[in-house]
């Protein structure tokens, strides 16, 4: 794993709410709202684009956790801005904050944690649970 970002580095998406995104089950829209899945997604896109940038060819990170605080809602149509922060960075895990909002209205707050593994021992972790 490259060592090339420090503690309060900071990586910032948006993503377009669209009707796919809205909260809905078997196919009822509950609310026409960003989903708490839709938003998990992309909070997650956010913090691995760290990885992305650290990881080396043998390598690939895995989740190891994902908080979310909702603030308010995230309306179809809307531009969600979402800026994942470096909190630590302890041996090959990577531990995010982020802030999710439209415009200075606050959707969402909370923390990811990433992993850095080399492949094979991903794959070795899997496999002991019948999947290669």
């Amino acid at each position: 794993m490259k060592n090339i970002f420090k503690v309060g580095d900071q990586i910032t998406i948006t993503k377009l709410v669209e009707r796919q995104d809205v909260a809905a089950f078997n196919g009822e829209v509950v609310h026409e709202v960003c989903s708490t899945f839709a938003l998990a997604r992309e909070i997650e896109w956010s913090s691995r684009q760290f990885v992305l940038q650290m990881k080396e060819a043998d390598e690939e990170g895995i989740g190891t956790m994902l908080t979310i605080d909702h603030k308010g809602p995230a309306f179809v149509g809307e531009t969600v801005e979402i800026i994942a922060k470096i909190e630590s960075i302890v041996q090959i895990e990577i531990i995010c904050t982020y802030e999710a909002k439209v415009g200075d209205r606050l959707i969402a707050t909370g923390k990811t944690g990433q992993k850095v593994l080399k492949k094979e021992a991903i794959n070795h972790i899997f496999s002991k649970f019948g999947q290669r």
